[in-house]
């Protein structure tokens, strides 16, 4: 039997930790899917468990070569942002992965911006928000101050996707795409390391940064694949879109995060977008990519459970709501529109299904807002909207009604992030041109009478 040649991506999210298979076409051939308990951190502060990250990714290769069905000429990962791996000179983590939720100290974030011009400029230099243990170089910096006898056993910070390729090739690289993902490195001004992380001794914790599509050998004797550096798992599913489509677009992608990406928007950041959580990402080919962000995955999963909560005997599968517009109308026209889904009285609402459109609503009014900080002044034509939202029919009606002048897509394909992180790597591993049929859309008409 002639074995199947494919691409190997691990893709890393908070809670899913998937590896795909992609054939020659893109087609997923192979999908496995773990879910670890978290751990704690020194502080009992709950943290990704790196043991079993690390074990999953030798258990899942090993399932794969033992399966006997597939030729594995590329390996390659999308991580979640935000995080770093502090290995030492044995290659071996010296401390937990820190949550980057976990809060961060309010004395030293404020010491750091004081001396080095203040929130406003360092955060327009780096656009990067302030945002805490967000800011991954932050993350550093706090070790340096509060556990320098740990910081002095860092050979190297890595983040999340160029620690696991490290796991496979024991070679330290940094990439782009995790540098600029608001991280407080990087000086998009300059096109190089920000000056504070020379001067606070951090540059040589940090490893040689390599472009999105360099490969390297793994570390098992006779391996005839290649591995991949890892991209930030946004700036992977961009990737995708930027290769299928010229025209200028705006891509929602949607998940624990919605965040608003316009590769076409290139003016630098305003002190007032900071203020309201715009950014600027590092897209793979190094140019800056101007996003807007709302935890709106995480509130439409806080509102689902109020909802389930509150009306216990009623059965609806959220997943799967249809758009109601009669609904939408009688919401807008008897029920106060500016109230935040979580301070509403849930009483106030017939059933479940009243209540999990208002949620969508109120999800929609800020996506609109958000969306429109990056369409400012650019010639975006198209909306893709991508991940889970992107198959909400609620949620996807009630934005194209909201952006008339647009086309609004939903997209779907085959795991955005994987199918980045493969295609940057598309020529050591594909003898195919890349196929035109990678995303599905499905265009959302705006002929609703609505007004979100």
């Amino acid at each position: 039997m002639d074995l199947i040649p494919v691409a190997a991506i691990f893709d890393v999210g908070k809670t899913n930790k998937k590896l795909f298979l992609f054939d020659e076409n893109y087609k997923i051939v192979f999908e496995r899917t773990a879910r670890f308990l978290e751990t704690v951190d020194e502080d009992g502060f709950a943290c990704e468990n790196l043991e079993s990250l690390r074990l999953s990714v030798f258990d899942s290769l090993n399932e794969i070569f033992r399966m006997g069905q597939f030729e594995i000429r590329a390996i390659n990962f999308s991580a979640y942002g935000a995080s770093l791996v502090y290995v030492g000179a044995d290659g071996v983590p010296v401390c937990p992965l820190y949550n980057y939720l976990k809060p961060y100290p309010e004395e030293l974030s404020k010491q750091l911006y004081a001396k080095y011009g203040g929130e406003e400029q360092v955060s327009i230099q780096t656009a990067s928000p302030v945002l805490g243990s967000l800011n991954s170089a932050f993350q550093l910096y706090r070790l340096k101050h509060e556990q320098p006898a740990i910081f002095s056993k860092v050979k190297y910070a890595l983040h999340l996707p160029q620690y696991l390729s490290f796991l496979l090739t024991g070679k330290s690289y940094s990439d782009l795409t995790s540098i600029g993902c608001h991280t407080s490195m990087w000086n998009f001004e300059k096109n190089q390391y920000h000056e504070w992380i020379a001067q606070e001794g951090l540059t040589e914790k940090l490893a040689p940064i390599q472009p999105a599509n360099f490969i390297t050998k793994p570390l098992i004797p006779g391996a005839n694949y290649h591995i991949g550096v890892g991209l930030h798992d946004s700036s992977a599913a961009l990737i995708p879109y930027l290769v299928n489509f010229h025209e200028p677009f705006v891509l929602i992608s949607s998940g624990t995060w919605c965040i608003s990406l316009n590769p076409f928007n290139s003016s630098p950041l305003t002190a007032e977008e900071l203020k309201q959580d715009c950014l600027c990402y590092l897209q793979y080919q190094g140019k800056p990519v101007k996003a807007s962000r709302l935890f709106s995955g995480h509130e439409h999963e806080q509102g689902v459970k109020r909802i389930t909560e509150h009306f216990p005997g009623d059965t609806s599968n959220f997943r799967n709501v249809t758009f109601d517009p009669e609904i939408i109308q009688h919401l807008t026209a008897e029920i106060p529109q500016n109230i935040p889904f979580a301070e509403r009285n849930l009483s106030n609402f017939k059933n479940a299904l009243e209540a999990y459109h208002q949620l969508i609503l109120n999800l929609v009014r800020l996506q609109i807002a958000s969306t429109n900080l990056v369409l400012k002044d650019t010639p975006v034509k198209r909306i893709f909207v991508d991940g889970g939202f992107g198959k909400n029919s609620i949620f996807m009606h009630l934005l194209a009604a909201s952006f008339p002048q647009m086309e609004v897509f939903a997209a779907s394909m085959a795991q955005a992030s994987a199918v980045g992180a493969a295609l940057t790597i598309h020529k050591e591993w594909n003898t195919k041109p890349i196929p035109n049929d990678i995303i599905e859309l499905r265009y959302y008409s705006a002929n609703q009478v609505i007004t979100v």
